[in-house]
Order: C-alpha cells, then structure tokens, then sequence
C-alpha cells in the first residue's frame, strides 16, 4: 500500500509542474503581453516600460522559474484592476464555491446511489423504466434552461426561494439542484450498469446459496465491489463541479470562483485567472489522488498494479 500511494504521490506531483507551466503559458499565448493588458492607446516607450517592469524582456525560461519561485511561496501576482494579491482574491470565493459544488455533490448521490440501486435490482420493471427516464431528462436538459425555468418556478412564481445571491440554506437549494443535476443523473445510471455486472458474478450466487439475507449480499459484496468505477465518476464529477459552475454561478450571482473568473476573463486580469486555473487544476489533482487511493481501499489487488 506504501509503495503504491508513493507512486501516485510522486505521479501527482509531476502533473502539478506540468500544470505550472501551462498556467504560465496562459498569459503569454495571447500575444505580447504589453498589448494584452495595456490600453490600446499606451505609447511604445509605455509598453517598453512595462515589459521591463513586469520582466517580460527576460528569457522565457527565467520568467518561468521566477513564476514557479513565487508561486510556491502563495505569490501568484497582483490583480491589475483591483491591486491586492490575486491568489487573495481566489480565496475569498473558494467557500462559496466549495458550499454550492458539496450541496450539488449531496443532492446528486442521493438522488443517483438509490436511484441505480433501484433500477438494478428491480430490472425492465417499472420502477427502472422511470428512474432511467429521469436520468436521460437530467442529462439531456440544458444546465442554463433548468437554471431559468427552476428560478421562474420556484423564485418568481410560487416565491419559496431566493432568485440569487448567497446567504442561507433557501439561497442554496435552487442552485444546488440545478448543478448537480447532471451529476445525479450520470451517477444513477453508472451505479445501475456496474451493479448489475456484479450481481451477475459467482461470488453473488455463492453468496445467496449460502443463505444470506439479501440485504447484506447487496450492501457488503453487490455494491462495494460496484463502487470502484462509482468512485471515479464521482471524483471526476466533484471536479467538474468545481470548475463548471460558470453557468449556474451566473445564472443566480452566486459570489464563486468561476464568476469570479469570467468577471476577470473579460476585464483582462490574467493574474487572477492564472491563479483560479492553477488551484481548480490542483483541486482536480488531488481528487483523481484520493481516488487512487480509495481504489487501493476498495479492492486490495489494484494496489500491486
């Protein structure tokens, strides 16, 4: 087990360089820099100016290296619109975000884990027919769609919750449920075609040969032995969640890091994009890590591969 979560460690941390260089990279394939981020109207003694300033008459190399320096230090830079840190800024988002993408996280696997148990055990019956039905609507419905008409429902005409904005669990639940849907949907059916596969393995009709109660078949040997590629789609979904909130946070101004990204996209702040881009691909790092150690927890002979 040691060695093993070594190598995903050591793995892990290669993709991070790979990674920093690409965040590096962000800022210089859109052009000069100088007429990225200055005024179309700056002069070419400003623009040299600024070059030198902010080192970009540096060898790329260097300028990499004194990125990688600073950023290893929690120095991503200085927002260009607002003056403070831009890793600062990113922070002061990343609750918002982590509470809207674990809510849409919870209501997606309790609505998909029962859901494609369900659908599994009771196969081709009606019970399956509807739950497979709500699974192909969640993932065939536009997220933006589900967002407006969930708001025009329940905000304006039936006034249970909020239109937008974050504050208590009423601010939540509107667009909980309209980023996980796709998730729930996803899951559900993911959970049904694995746990099928199983329940059709010998281990299972030993299992009931020996008299055991179906519930413990279904719960210690059915599902565990179902949950590894669960476990991934998942951790690959809590990912998504965490960088494709972009619609769901606009639709219902929800104060996350990605609005606070395309706020910046579109103003022209590289360094606060830089550092959201890092952190959301660090985050997505870290989850396919924790999954490869769940992996290991799950079914003991991944661990020799």
């Amino acid at each position: 087990m040691r060695t093993y979560i070594v190598r995903r460690v050591r793995q892990s941390l290669y993709v991070i360089v790979g990674l920093s260089i690409l965040v590096f990279a962000l800022l210089h394939l859109t052009g000069d820099p100088a007429s990225v981020l200055l005024p179309p109207y700056a002069s070419a003694n400003e623009r040299a100016e600024f070059r030198r300033q902010m080192g970009f008459d540096d060898p790329v190399y260097v300028q990499y290296l004194r990125f990688a320096g600073n950023a290893l230090r929690g120095d991503f830079g200085t927002s260009f619109l607002q003056g403070q840190p831009a890793l600062g800024l990113i922070l002061e988002r990343v609750p918002a975000t982590l509470e809207l993408s674990a809510a849409a996280m919870a209501f997606g696997l309790a609505l998909a884990l029962p859901a494609g148990i369900v659908s599994a055990l009771w196969r081709d019956e009606l019970a399956d027919y509807f739950c497979m039905t709500m699974a192909l609507l969640g993932q065939s419905i536009a997220v933006f769609w589900l967002g407006l008409m969930l708001m025009t429902i329940f905000s304006v005409g039936l006034d249970l919750f909020p239109v937008s904005g974050r504050g208590g669990f009423a601010h939540l639940v509107l667009p909980a449920v309209t980023l996980g849907s796709y998730t729930a949907a996803r899951t559900a059916r993911l959970t049904r075609s694995e746990l099928l596969e199983v329940l059709g393995q010998d281990f299972i009709r030993t299992a009931r040969a020996k008299g055991l109660w179906e519930g413990i078949v279904i719960a210690k040997h059915a599902f565990r032995n179902a949950m590894v590629p669960v476990v991934t789609i998942v951790a690959l979904e809590m990912g998504t969640l965490l960088g494709g909130a972009v619609i769901t946070e606009t639709i219902f101004s929800w104060p996350g890091v990605a609005r606070l990204m395309v706020q910046s996209i579109y103003e022209r702040d590289f360094p606060v994009v830089q550092v959201g881009v890092f952190l959301i691909g660090a985050a997505l790092v870290a989850l396919n890590l924790l999954v490869d150690v769940l992996y290991a927890l799950l079914d003991p002979r991944i661990r020799y591969r």
